[in-house]
């Protein structure tokens, strides 16, 4: 018999919202205090706040409540010596741990009946609402239960909500991102659970739960694991399962997280339920409201006739198909199948002009796939059976979405030498493993007019060669830090647009201001930085400004015949704490061999608070 699941999601777009908050919150930014005194009071604060055991040394008091005791190191101390305990016992005490696996959650399916179905919320949160604009007016399009638990609820005005609610937190609604979200759910359950899921409306999923529930040990188990995967993921949900689904969605709306319906019961199921159960409109359940009929088992007895000539045909059709007098048959969500290709012959081939022939024959067609849906392919593989079973592969990856046939099977033949035919191949198919959007280009309508090169099918073939993981672009980044200021990129971004660089009136402006030090407005930097920059040792320099006269650099050494310096890197203190006196001075110096090195010290020369006055070599010029 015919089994139907109702999964309901009563605040759906309030989870949605908190979901994206959480992954997309930014770590804390840690708070530096003004001065090293107050960094000092900072730190020695936190450190008496941590633990019991105090850092500045001594004994161990044990816990802290036997620490703040005075009374006890009185008695401790009127005892004799031979009485007197240990340092180290004094303050401890004996308590019986809890269970460790009292607090877990039951396994599914096991005997547990509470569920993690509501996600707790912080401590001292705003209700959460969001603003949706209909007809002149914004209302409220849904609310998180801290908000309905007040009295707000959807459809009022936003401006009642905030005199009712001072500090209500207001999101703008997105119902378009919460359809395409549940239809994407819908497709990962579809995946998973049942082949058969449909959108009933905006929070209601229906699942056809005959033929596969036993595949997860039953109807309850089956329904236990989907609310606790949506529980994982942040959403509330319930579930009911019934004959029909009029009745799941009647008895979904119960405050039960999960609710089986005996087979041929779900007419006395529903009877007690109210009437708004049945997906009515608001105004036929107020009307129905003010004759009297609350309960669905009381609109159930009355005549049909005179119910269809006074409210229509709605609430009859609904009462039909909640109890299975009518059928309602579901428009299931078709998941996106894969874009493949196949081809089987009736003889093995072996020979790189067959093998090149057929790959000319099954690009197209994924290509033509390809334009159907809109897409363009980042990842294509080449499966090739063999006669005797060991299949070959070719993997190609694409900087951006392409569906150029001509462009795939050129980078599909720069592979073919990696093929082993064998004694033959006796089918070839063609996986497209990744696609992304591809929307129209611009199309050229003059020959002269000045175009940038497209980089895309140099950056394939390179690709193709030695990997797109080896291939990167250089962005800089606002830092001052060196190994810092720059940071890898993909090969095609755009580059990030510059600042004009100053003229030279300003230049020569500034050099003549006697309030300014020399200016210096490029540095010259190596082409080439190290890793992590490396110690030298054996230095021989003038403190406090004056760059080394030999330094011995992977067991050789170098004597300085020129340098240039020193130019002046402080730290960064908003980022770290350790940075905040931190001082880096970096010189250029050439030995007597003719190579260009770039060195920097650790500290000013002068206070011991910048630096150890380490030296390291960080990058190597030509």
């Amino acid at each position: 018999m015919k089994r139907v699941a109702a999964l309901y999601l009563p605040h759906w777009s309030i989870d949605r919202l908190r979901r994206a908050e959480r992954t997309s919150a930014p770590p804390e930014a840690q708070r530096i205090p003004a001065s090293l005194d107050a960094m000092r009071d900072a730190v020695a604060a936190e450190q008496d706040h941590a633990c019991s055991v105090p850092r500045g040394g001594g004994w161990r008091p044990g816990a802290r409540w036997a620490r703040e005791d005075d009374g006890v190191h009185a008695r401790v101390a009127a005892l004799p010596d031979t009485r007197r305990p240990a340092k180290h016992e004094i303050g401890r005490r004996d308590e019986a741990a809890g269970h460790p696996f009292r607090a877990m959650p039951p396994d599914e399916g096991g005997s547990g009946n509470v569920l993690p179905h509501v996600r707790a919320t912080g401590a001292g949160a705003a209700p959460l609402v969001t603003a949706l604009r209909a007809e002149n007016r914004n209302l409220i399009g849904a609310a998180c239960p801290l908000a309905l638990s007040i009295g707000l609820a959807p459809g009022m005005a936003i401006t009642q909500a905030r005199v009712l609610v001072p500090g209500l937190d207001i999101r703008p609604a997105d119902p378009e991102g919460d359809r395409a979200e549940l239809h994407r759910l819908a497709i990962a359950l579809a995946r998973h659970f049942s082949p058969i899921v449909a959108i009933a409306d905006d929070e209601t999923l229906a699942i056809e739960v005959s033929g596969t529930d036993h595949l997860f040990g039953g109807e309850a188990m089956m329904a236990k694991r989907i609310i606790r995967l949506l529980a994982r993921l942040g959403y509330v949900a319930r579930i009911a399962v019934a004959d029909t689904l009029g009745a799941a969605h009647a008895l979904s709306r119960q405050a039960r997280p999960v609710t089986i319906c005996p087979v041929g019961r779900h007419a006395e199921a529903i009877a007690a339920l109210p009437v708004r159960a049945l997906r009515i409109d608001a105004r036929d359940n107020e009307l129905l409201k003010r004759l009297g009929i609350d309960r669905i088992g009381e609109l159930a007895e009355i005549p049909r006739a005179p119910l269809v000539k006074r409210f229509g045909k709605q609430i009859a059709i609904r009462i039909h198909q909640a109890l299975g007098a009518l059928p309602e048959p579901l428009n299931p969500v078709v998941p996106p199948q894969p874009i493949a290709a196949t081809r089987r012959f009736a003889e093995p081939i072996a020979t790189p002009e067959a093998i090149e022939h057929w790959l000319g024959l099954l690009v197209p067609r994924i290509v033509a796939a390809l334009a159907e849906r809109g897409l363009g392919a980042l990842r294509i593989e080449l499966v090739a059976d063999r006669v005797d079973g060991v299949p070959q592969n070719i993997r190609i990856g694409l900087a951006r979405p392409s569906r150029d046939p001509a462009h795939l099977l050129r980078l599909l033949l720069r592979r073919m030498e990696s093929i082993e035919p064998g004694f033959g191949i006796d089918a070839m198919a063609l996986h497209v493993r990744r696609a992304d959007l591809l929307g129209p280009e611009p199309v050229v309508e003059r020959l002269d007019e000045d175009v940038a090169p497209d980089l895309a099918p140099l950056v394939d073939t390179l690709a193709t060669r030695i990997g797109l993981q080896r291939m990167w672009r250089m962005r800089p980044i606002e830092s001052d830090v060196p190994e810092r200021s720059i940071a890898r990129a993909p090969v095609l971004d755009p580059p990030a647009r510059s600042a004009a660089p100053m003229k030279a009136d300003d230049v020569r402006r500034l050099d003549r201001s006697p309030a300014l030090e020399p200016w210096h407005p490029h540095w010259p930097k190596p082409a080439r930085l190290l890793r992590r920059p490396e110690r030298i040792d054996h230095v021989m320099a003038e403190l406090p400004d004056h760059a080394p006269r030999r330094f011995t650099w992977r067991g050789t050494a170098h004597k300085i015949v020129r340098a240039d310096g020193p130019e002046r890197v402080h730290g960064e203190w908003w980022k770290r704490a350790s940075e905040t006196h931190s001082v880096r001075d970096y010189f250029r110096v050439e030995d007597d061999q003719g190579r260009r090195y770039w060195l920097f010290r650790k500290g000013d020369g002068e206070r011991s608070v910048t630096g150890d006055l380490s030296w390291y070599l960080h990058g190597v010029f030509g």
